[in-house]
This record gives structure tokens, C-alpha cells and sequence, in this order.
């Protein structure tokens, strides 16, 4: 009969049961403890009840299920629970106590029955409960975990770490339960012993150096937790030099502060001590090129030159040297014509070298050539040499087929400079169309759409953009997203988009390099259209006009009128940032820029430009030794 009983009891009907207790409920099905069916309705009545709050049914049907030893299994940790919780501290002394008489051997039990004196301010008895129950389980790392994670539930935490604790005493190894104990310091809010664990953790075996990079990167978000995390590695490469651990993650912190010269110095060591001829600086290098530390990465590419020169890093460091010297005079305004000349000399020089050596040109050689292409073209107005040379990189048998692709892009570019916008279409559509599904036919179709967007075809425009927004590519999708809202907000409620047409040409005028022109329109927009919602946008794109021209005190005005008068639009941050980029950059007003950057760390703490702005103060504060 009862083993009938017992195949009724199906997964279906025993959903009451918490994961837990079902454990607990199988265990007493060994132990031939087989709760009734009338005792188990009434076990998921209590738990109704309890789950609705509504303690006195829940507490009187617990109290009677209790009186029965089967049943206490599935009801324990509800109970007692409640009990507690609900101050019927002297009930629940007496509920133990009966408990630990039927099951005085579980270390679940016994643990319930220190917390009750705790309750009652029993603190010696308690003391005693957990000592005891401590000292038992020291030695059984699955008993020590179970302990723990029940003192975490009853929100006793410091309990949890002492039982951790004993636990790695009694093993005799410093790392046992770091994982663990770096979860509890987490909940705790102690990050500075939270680190240390998860280094310990990362330190029994390298390989989970990932993922400790994951969980720092989402819990040290405020700048002094990362500058707390470095000074703490600093101490740990001088006591143990050897291990490379540290030296790793002191990079990732440089990193993630964008101290780019710090995470190279650490960078270099390592290089050093493995005889991996630069691989790990050259990292670094191209990481600060990507945000536009151009300084910093000059000073690397230096040094890879330097010691490297027999090292296929050297011929790397050679070009991008160029590369990160290119992006600093393009972003030195007024950008000086022999500038540009020193840098198509640069390249020629490095490309000529290349056709000299042994193995011929290489990969290295036709990305310098594409890039002196484009400087022929955009700031040379030597349409002629800039498609040449194109279109032989296009044909050279170790083009890869992405760059073959790049170069069709930029010879659409440059047919949309000198107004031949069909040939560029065809281009970009043949790139589009080729390249499907990847990052460079993305691109291509963000043209198209630019394209589109520079004739006034706002609806063709916004056919192409409604799909890059779900591009894989996180840059393009966010253009694609920001040139669609810049047309809807700006169409909405002008049927006729003629401010948006005009403002659109004005682009197209940019794009060719055409500034005076474009600033002439854009005065007449401001005359014509000064309440129109496009009227910040004007204003942001004559601050980066006259930025380009030299003219910083009328771009300062222009950022200016964006601050005061749409602080809350989307473009209050840009305009925040730029002007405090002027003062640093272009002004060096030092002083300026770090009142600036202030303004915008108070104003702006959600922005995208948040890292890069405290990496820019702290700079210009004296943190970073870029010497």
C-alpha cells in the first residue's frame, strides 16, 4: 500500500517542493520517512499561505505538520523562517529543540538552533551551536560549502566567511574557497578583499584570468576602485616579480584607466621576460591608436623600432608610426598643408623600402599606399594620383579581399568629391552587394545611405539605415541610428524638409572640403531657420567648421550657444566634450580644460564620454608619467 502510495508521487504533484527541500524530501523517502498525502496538501496549503504573508494560517498549520517527524524535513526551513521573522523567537527555541532530539546528528539543525540563540541574545549558546558545528565540517569541503551558503541565506555573511575561512586553515591551501569567499566580499561591498580572492582564484589557474577580467570590468566602475586595483598589483609584482599574473591585469587596468603609457611599461617588461620581440607592446600600441592617444602610441611604435629591428613587428611599428603621426597633424587645427606633404614623403619612403627588401611588398606596404592615396586626395586635391594609386592596390595580388573592397569604398569617396555621385553609387552598391552580411558591406550601405541622404532622398536614405541599425557592427549601427534620428526629428514637423535638405548639402559641401561655402550657408540657415529644431545641429556643425579653420574662439561661441540653450538635446555632451578638447588640444589652456572636464563629469556622468573624459583630467592633473 504504501509503495503504491509512494508511485503517486509524481513530479507533477510535488511542485510545492523547493529544490532544496526536495532533497530533503528524498532523503527521508530513504530513510523510509513517506509523508502522507493529507500532510502534504496541508505542507503546500502552509507554504500558500506563508508565500501570501498571511503568517498565522501558515504558522498553525506548520505547528501541527511539525508535530510529526516525517514531516520535518519539508517544513524546517520555512518554519523556522517565519518564526523568527515574525518575533515568536521563545516558539521557535522550543521547535529546535524538539528537532535537534529527533535529529541531532544535522549540521543544518544545529546550525537553525545557534541562530535562534542568537535571537534571544544567547550569544555564548550560540557561539557554542556554530563552534561546534564549524569544527565538524572543516575537514568536508562539500559540508563546509552547504554550512556556508546556509548562514548566507539567514543573512548571517561574516558567519559564511569564518566558515570559508576554517575550511582553507584546516586544507592547508590559500587559495581553497577563493571563489567562493570573493562572491561573499562582493555581496559585502569590500572590494579591496573581494580583489585579493579573485586574484587568488586567478592565480590556482591562469587560464581564468578572463574571467576575472569580466567580473572586475563590471564591479570596479569607479575610478578610485581601478586606481585601488593598480596600486595593489604594483605591490604584488614587487613581492613576487615572477609572476606574470599580475603583470597582465596591471595592463588591463592601464587599459581600462586609458593610461596607455603605463600599461606599455608593463607591457615591455613582459616582452622582455618571454623574448616575444614586442607582440604584447605592440598591443598596447594599437589599443592607444584606437582611442586616439596618437602620443602615446608614437612613443611605442619608437621603442618597437628601436629594439625590434629585425622582427616582423618592425615593419608593423613602421607604418603605423606613420599612421599615428597622420591622425595627430589631421587633428591639429588648422591642419598645415607641409604637414600633410612630410607625411606622403613618409609613406613613399617606407614604400619604396618595401619594394626594395628581399620578400617584396607586403600587406603593410598597400595599407600605406591606400592611406597616402587618401591624403592625395582629400587634402592634396590630386584626384588623379589618388585613383592610380587605388586602383593598384585594388589589383595587387596580396590585397586581401576586404582591403579590395576598402579601396572601391574610397574611390566612391572620391567621385563624390569631384561631383560624380552616380559612379559612386555603383561603386558602393557593387561593395554592398558583394559583401553581404559583413562588416564591410555594411559600410558600404552606410554610404549608400549617406549618399541618399546628401541628394535629399530622405526616404530611400532611411530604407538603407532601418537596416544597419541591426548591423553586427556596433560603430555602424550607432551612425546608422544617429543619422536616422537626425531625419526624423528634423522632418517630423516640416512636411517640406527644406531646412533638413539645405542642412544635408551643407554636409556633402563638408565632405568635399569646401568650408567657406559650407559656412556661408550655414549663416543664412541661422538667419532662416533660428527656431527650427535643427538650429543646434547648425550650430554644431559651424563650431567644427571654424574648429577645422583655426577659429576657436567663434567654434568655442558655437559649442557655447549648444551648452547654454540645449544643455538636455543630444548634442550637450558633444558639445561639452569638444570644447573642453579645444582648451586642451588646440588652446592648451590646461587650467581651462580641467575646469571643463569638471563641468561635464557633474553634468554628464551617463555619457559615452565619461572614460575618456576623467583619462583626459587625470592627465592633465600629473597622473600618468608620459615621459
Amino acid at each position: 500500500m504504501l509503495v503504491n502510495k509512494f508511485s503517486t508521487l509524481t513530479f507533477e504533484n510535488m511542485k510545492f517542493l523547493t529544490s532544496v527541500t526536495f532533497v530533503i524530501f528524498l532523503l527521508s523517502i530513504t530513510n523510509n520517512h513517506i509523508i502522507l498525502a493529507q500532510d502534504a496538501e496541508d505542507i503546500e496549503l502552509a507554504q500558500q499561505y506563508d508565500d501570501k504573508g498571511d503568517v498565522e494560517k501558515a504558522k498553525s498549520l506548520y505547528e501541527e505538520l511539525a508535530k510529526k517527524k516525517k514531516n520535518v524535513p519539508a517544513i524546517h526551513s520555512r518554519y523556522i523562517r517565519l518564526l523568527l521573522n515574525n518575533g515568536y523567537v521563545k516558539e521557535a527555541e522550543n521547535y529546535i529543540d524538539k528537532v535537534l532530539k529527533n535529529f541531532p546528528d544535522n549540521i543544518l539543525y544545529r546550525t537553525d538552533a545557534g541562530i535562534v540563540a542568537m535571537r534571544k541574545g544567547e550569544e555564548e549558546k550560540a557561539e557554542k551551536y556554530f563552534s561546534e558545528v564549524i569544527n565538524e565540517v572543516k575537514g568536508d569541503e562539500y559540508k563546509i560549502r552547504i554550512v556556508a551558503n546556509h548562514f548566507i541565506n539567514s543573512e548571517l555573511i561574516e558567519k559564511a566567511i569564518r566558515v570559508f575561512k576554517t575550511g582553507r586553515e584546516a586544507s592547508g591551501d590559500p587559495a581553497l574557497f577563493s571563489l567562493e569567499l570573493a562572491n561573499v566580499y562582493r555581496r559585502l561591498n569590500e572590494k579591496d578583499k573581494m580583489v585579493l580572492e579573485y586574484l587568488q582564484y586567478a592565480d590556482e589557474d591562469p587560464t581564468r584570468i578572463a574571467y576575472v577580467k569580466n567580473v572586475l570590468q563590471s564591479i570596479l566602475t569607479e575610478e578610485e576602485d581601478l586606481q585601488s586595483l593598480s596600486d595593489l598589483l604594483l605591490d604584488k609584482i614587487q613581492q613576487s616579480p615572477e609572476k606574470e599574473l599580475y603583470s597582465e591585469l596591471l595592463i588591463w587596468v592601464n587599459l581600462q584607466q586609458k593610461n596607455f603609457y603605463g600599461a606599455y611599461m608593463q607591457a615591455r617588461a613582459l616582452d622582455r621576460r618571454n623574448k616575444t620581440e614586442g607582440d604584447r607592446v605592440m598591443e598596447v600600441a594599437s589599443i592607444a591608436l584606437e582611442n586616439q592617444d596618437y602620443e602615446n602610441a608614437l612613443k611605442i611604435y619608437d621603442y618597437i623600432i628601436e629594439k625590434y629591428p629585425r622582427t616582423p613587428n618592425y615593419v608593423s611599428a613602421r607604418r603605423y608610426k606613420i599612421k599615428a603621426r597622420e591622425e595627430l597633424v589631421k587633428n591639429r587645427f588648422p591642419v598645415e598643408q607641409e604637414e600633410i606633404v612630410k607625411l606622403i614623403e613618409d609613406y613613399q619612403n617606407f614604400i619604396d623600402e618595401s619594394y626594395r627588401s628581399p620578400i617584396g611588398p607586403s600587406f603593410a606596404t598597400l595599407e600605406a599606399m591606400r592611406s597616402q592615396a587618401l591624403l592625395y586626395a582629400f587634402y592634396m586635391d590630386e584626384m588623379d594620383k589618388a585613383i592610380e594609386a587605388l586602383l593598384q592596390v585594388a589589383d595587387h595580388p596580396k590585397a586581401s579581399r576586404e582591403l579590395k573592397a576598402q579601396c572601391k569604398l574610397d574611390l566612391g569617396d572620391i567621385y563624390i568629391l569631384i561631383n560624380q555621385p552616380w559612379e559612386s553609387t555603383l561603386l558602393y552598391s557593387q561593395v554592398e552587394k558583394a559583401y553581404k552580411e559583413e562588416p564591410v558591406g555594411y559600410e558600404a550601405k552606410l554610404k549608400n545611405a549617406k549618399l541618399s541622404y546628401y541628394k535629399g532622398d530622405f526616404e530611400l536614405a532611411q530604407g538603407h539605415l532601418d537596416v544597419l541599425k541591426l548591423a553586427t557592427t556596433r560603430e555602424i549601427a550607432n551612425d546608422a541610428m544617429f543619422l536616422s534620428l537626425l531625419i526624423q526629428n528634423n522632418t517630423a514637423f516640416d512636411t517640406t524638409g527644406a531646412a533638413m535638405k539645405e542642412y544635408a548639402v551643407v554636409e556633402l559641401l563638408l565632405f568635399q572640403n569646401k568650408q567657406d561655402e559650407a559656412l556661408q550657408k550655414l549663416d543664412s540657415m541661422l538667419v532662416e531657420y533660428g527656431s527650427h529644431p535643427l538650429a543646434d545641429e547648425v550650430h554644431w556643425l559651424m563650431a567644427q567648421v571654424d574648429l577645422k579653420l583655426g577659429k576657436f574662439e567663434e567654434s568655442l561661441d558655437h559649442l557655447n550657444e549648444i551648452s547654454t540653450s540645449y544643455p538636455q538635446d543630444i548634442l550637450g555632451d558633444d558639445a561639452l566634450f569638444m570644447t573642453g578638447k579645444i582648451y586642451e588640444e588646440q588652446i592648451q589652456d590646461r587650467e581651462k580644460a580641467m575646469e571643463i572636464y569638471t563641468q561635464f563629469l557633474r553634468e554628464y556622468p551617463g555619457s559615452i564620454y565619461v572614460a575618456d573624459v576623467r583619462k583626459r583630467f587625470r592627465k592633465l592633473r600629473g597622473d600618468f608619467n608620459i615621459n
